[in-house]
């Protein structure tokens, strides 16, 4: 087995998620410590939390706000939000984000009020 795994994001299928869609690489039952999505915003998200999972967001195309516990962050390309667990949050515009969750992404871990 490889000491590294390599992904062309724009070749990963999307998926349907609360951001609008999500191409996430290094998801794999051997891999725990954490993925990268790339995400397509959709014109608003739905508002979400997780419970064990830190997420770093970084906005790469696009304008717009961050919601996050109620406060709202305008948000711009190279602008990049650290969100804790039980951070209610959802990106609020059209935008193209990387987003890096920490331990690897579990959709078992979204939770919605």
């Amino acid at each position: 087995m490889k000491n590294y795994m390599v992904a062309q994001l724009d070749e990963v299928p999307g998926v349907p998620c609360p951001c609008g869609t999500a191409r996430r690489a290094f998801a794999s039952d051997d891999n725990k410590l954490a993925t990268v999505h790339l995400t397509e915003i959709s014109a608003d998200a739905q508002v979400h939390y997780h419970k064990k999972m830190t997420e770093i967001y970084v906005i790469l195309e696009g304008e717009g706000h961050m919601e996050l516990d109620g406060e709202r962050i305008p948000v711009r390309p190279r602008s990049s939000i650290f969100i804790k667990p039980g951070c209610r949050h959802r990106a609020v515009g059209k935008m193209k984000c990387l987003i890096v969750p920490i331990p690897a992404f579990d959709e078992k871990d979204e939770w919605f009020d």
